[in-house]
């Protein structure tokens, strides 16, 4: 976000961009992170519940993370280009509502998106701000595959009351 806290108008989506999972990604994945069967082998993903082979959600999640902050980046060199300020970006105090909807399988596409859906100025952080925002990535099918509702600090622009 390279606009203050300020400038955010709740409401306004964003899309951070898609993101083709493939069978060799999500068992390199898988081996590092969540190394359960259903992750690592065709036949054992046939046999579970998911019917095939499919994605970590931690795979899911992480790729989510992955445009965010490849977004983040775009848009704060975007600004130093135009000669604008880039606020900073605080932590985040955390998640909620994480939910895995539907298994992610070898050749399925995510488009990832992050949604404003509440602010309010920080009462224990002077100059900052807080921001809640819906994120969710739907397949190639129009399909929600992942969602969950996060919150994080965003700096307030200097002068202002948010």
């Amino acid at each position: 976000m390279t606009r203050f806290f300020n400038d955010v108008v709740v409401g306004e989506a964003e899309e951070l961009g898609s993101h083709t999972f493939t069978a060799d990604e999500i068992k390199t994945f898988a081996r590092a992170f969540d190394p359960q069967p259903f992750h690592l082998d065709e036949a054992a993903g046939a046999a579970s519940h998911f019917g095939g082979l499919c994605a970590s959600g931690w795979h899911t999640a992480s790729m989510w993370m992955r445009l965010r902050v490849d977004s983040l980046k775009r848009q704060a060199e975007d600004a130093r280009a135009q000669g604008r300020p880039v606020p900073k970006l605080g932590p985040s105090p955390g998640f909620r509502d994480l939910r895995w909807l539907r298994p992610v399988k070898p050749g399925d596409t995510l488009v990832f998106w992050s949604k404003i859906v509440d602010k309010r100025v920080s009462a224990s952080r002077p100059g900052w701000g807080l921001l809640t925002h819906q994120n969710w990535a739907d397949n190639q099918k129009g399909e929600r595959a992942f969602e969950f509702t996060g919150t994080n600090f965003l700096e307030v622009s200097p002068g202002a009351a948010g």
